[in-house]
């Protein structure tokens, strides 16, 4: 399969395209993207690499590092995590606050907000020092040593995420929170605000897809059953209430994020990661959307 070629194909056609959309520009510092960025980056298990575009480019993971979290906390916990957080897909947006009340502060899934942020505090409970843990858990995936988070757009977040205090208070009214709100809140925003590119984001998610192996990263232990559950929940949740329609036309495993970036797997052959900043209105990157359906079009890689 010539990756190289049908990346660059693929680059041609999405050019063609109206480059429709919009940043996400509820967070402030993410608005300031420049919107024209696109990179996309392919790895496959025998370690070969093909890229194109603004690839080495860093941006803001956003969502994309719930499966990061996820992975931790179902390392720690094993299925009582399931207690707590859901794996059903929502139907509705990452932040509405709706189905958390009438569901009694149980989230729907971990990559809804207020799902990742019950990951956050099972962390905070679990780990003497939860932040270090996680940079060492991505730096280990990726085997790059200075990937960190963005302070400013951390602290964007924080004066703008009013939802997600509500969540925190709710599930804290609601017996599903045991750490202080602020706490959480400080994490969850560092966790979103993590700088990666494209190549770091498709080598972290190739080990999530390499013949469904366990693995063991900075301590955190998956067994292959794990494994396989997390990217049974990347499929069924992973691009928010579009994942039906991501499935429905990609058919692959993956995770996407409003700063722009969509990773994805197509077990034992490779992980791919996309970046452009706009987004359609359910938050995932348009470009990105179109990119990946281009590639499984035309490499006939889909889990169906």
């Amino acid at each position: 399969m010539n990756y190289q070629q049908i990346l660059q194909e693929i680059s041609n056609e999405v050019s063609t395209f109206p480059n429709t959309g919009e940043v996400a520009n509820y967070i402030p510092e993410l608005a300031k993207v420049d919107p024209k960025k696109f990179g996309i980056h392919l790895t496959t298990v025998n370690n070969e690499h093909f890229a194109i575009g603004d690839s080495e480019d860093r941006f803001s993971i956003q969502s994309i590092s719930k499966v990061f979290t996820v992975a931790m906390a179902f390392s720690l916990l094993g299925d009582q995590l399931w207690k707590r957080v859901g794996v059903e897909p929502s139907g509705n947006p990452f932040n509405s606050i709706v189905q958390l009340e009438y569901e009694n502060g149980i989230p729907r899934n971990p990559f809804v907000n207020a799902g990742a942020l019950v990951v956050v505090d099972v962390l905070l409970s679990e780990l003497k020092d939860a932040e270090r843990d996680l940079f060492a858990f991505v730096q280990s995936l990726t085997g790059v040593s200075d990937i960190t988070y963005n302070p400013i757009v951390a602290q964007s977040e924080k004066e703008t995420g009013y939802l997600n205090v509500a969540f925190v208070n709710m599930m804290k009214a609601k017996g599903n929170i045991e750490n202080d709100a602020d706490e959480i809140l400080d994490f969850y925003y560092k966790q979103c605000s993590i700088e990666m590119n494209c190549r770091e984001l498709a080598c972290a998610f190739l080990h999530f897809g390499e013949n469904g192996k366990a693995y063991d990263h900075a301590g955190f232990r998956l067994t292959k059953s794990q494994v396989k559950r997390i990217n049974a929940l990347m499929l069924s949740c992973g691009f928010y209430d579009e994942s039906g329609h991501f499935a429905f036309k990609v058919g692959l495993a993956g995770k996407s994020g409003v700063g722009g970036g969509i990773a994805a797997l197509y077990p034992e052959e490779f992980a791919v990661a996309v970046w452009s900043p706009k987004l359609n209105k359910k938050g995932n990157s348009v470009r990105g959307f179109n990119s990946l359906e281009l590639l499984t079009t035309k490499t006939g890689a889909s889990l169906f």
